[in-house]
């Protein structure tokens, strides 16, 4: 902490510092396209998912039979899956052969043009192969910047758990250096009951303001959320011209080198509630463990905005928070009183800026719900907890497969409504 006996704030007279507010952006209706039907919701989704390049690659391999008009409507299919919600291949093949408009729409023309099953795991086998599916997701993610759709200032991240296909086994037998396995994961509901699973945790960064997810990664379940942490936020720091500001993160990223990583790498803050660790009283010289000062009567002193990189804090006394039987004198000459200035630099668990706490600080929190939104969205609308192959390689094609669809219906939902609000105006 430093001390500054008797500072007067750099701003006009009688004017308290302020920090700048960001607005929540309104979200994409995504019901304005899932409820349309079969044959304007894909005519809609489609223009906008370049399959091509997935549809070469299988061209490439021979993975889709005789018919090569298929290759793209195998692709377009697994992608429709996940939007209609279809528990599996065999019941997809079922509905593209009851479902003439599904049918069509996916870009089979005839009843017998339907590829079998065998076609479909071929097909599936090869995009997890050749990670195709993240040039077709990267160009969504392209459109949707080109949009004007992800403001990139703020950053949410978390994990949710899935269940794995894989049948349970015991802890003990797990391989543990197999990348390809699913295993054991615990965490605490909100009732502080304990929940266990067997399967993976999905990582996710999204922009706050969109809600739309810019990096993802797959993991066995029992590896915590702190170590993986980093590598998304390297990948989503990747996908912009600049740095995004700030990264929200609950308690469970509550480690150092995380809020060092984002400081000194990428130029943010890390927006991290304190994970106590049993900690009973805060460090001596602090009022509280956010990294508010303590005076020398006792009293925690005032936030009064940043300065630079430094936050200030003020007497309370001298701003009337408390009536000090010493008043201003006992730790200052200057009416103004005492200041103290933190650097986050000095402690970047300790300090954060905008100060812990305060009013702005939680405003920018309360936009880490953008993330439950999120996963919300991917479990209960389309169709993520269905998960229906072995092994982690295999369900991470199935989580992409999810993104792709929820970031093309939400690229959709924006292009409709841009269309109709400019309809309106030339009406």
């Amino acid at each position: 902490m430093k001390l500054i006996v008797g500072e007067k704030p750099k701003t006009k007279k009688g004017v308290k510092p302020t920090i700048n507010y960001f607005q929540q952006e309104m979200l994409f209706p995504l019901h304005e396209i899932l409820e349309l039907e079969a044959r304007n919701k894909y005519s809609w989704l489609f223009n906008i998912v370049n399959v091509r390049p997935a549809a070469k690659l299988l061209s490439n391999k021979g993975s889709v039979g005789r018919n090569g008009s298929d290759k793209s409507s195998v692709v377009r299919a697994l992608i429709a899956q996940q939007v209609e919600k279809i528990p599996s291949q065999t019941k997809l093949i079922q509905r593209l052969k009851d479902d003439p408009y599904f049918r069509i729409a996916c870009g089979f023309r005839e009843k017998g043009s339907v590829p079998s099953a065998s076609t479909f795991s071929r097909c599936y086998k090869a995009l997890t192969e050749t990670g195709i599916l993240d040039h077709i997701y990267q160009d969504l993610l392209d459109k949707a910047q080109d949009l004007g759709m992800i403001k990139g200032e703020n950053i949410a991240l978390d994990s949710s758990n899935l269940a794995a296909y894989d049948s349970p086994r015991p802890s003990s037998s797990v391989d543990k250096e197999d990348p390809d396995r699913a295993d054991w994961g615990a965490k605490y509901d909100s009732n502080r009951n304990k929940l266990t699973w067997f399967g993976y945790k999905l990582h996710i960064a999204c922009d706050a303001a969109s809600e739309i997810p810019l990096s993802f990664k797959l993991t066995p379940a029992n590896e915590t959320d702190g170590e993986h942490a980093m590598s998304l936020v390297e990948d989503t720091a990747n996908k912009f011209k600049k740095n995004p500001i700030n990264w929200l993160f609950d308690k469970g990223y509550d480690f150092t080198y995380i809020y060092r990583d984002i400081a000194e790498d990428y130029q943010g803050q890390a927006i991290t509630p304190l994970n106590l660790r049993n900690s009973k009283t805060p460090p001596p010289g602090f009022a509280d463990f956010k990294g508010t000062p303590q005076c020398s009567g006792g009293f925690e002193m005032v936030y009064w905005g940043h300065d630079g990189n430094y936050n200030k804090f003020r007497c309370p006394h001298a701003v009337g928070k408390v009536n000090c039987c010493h008043g201003v004198k006992w730790c200052s000459d200057s009416d103004y009183g005492l200041v103290v200035k933190t650097n986050p630099a000095d402690d970047y668990r300790t300090y954060s800026l905008p100060h812990r706490g305060s009013k702005t600080w939680k405003k920018l929190y309360n936009k880490r719900t953008s993330i439950e939104r999120v996963f919300s969205y991917l479990k209960n609308t389309f169709n993520l907890t269905n998960i229906t192959v072995k092994g982690r390689n295999k369900a991470q094609t199935h989580v992409e497969l999810n993104l792709i669809a929820l970031l093309a219906t939400k690229i959709a939902a924006a292009k409709k409504g841009f269309q109709e609000e400019n309809q309106a105006k030339a009406a």
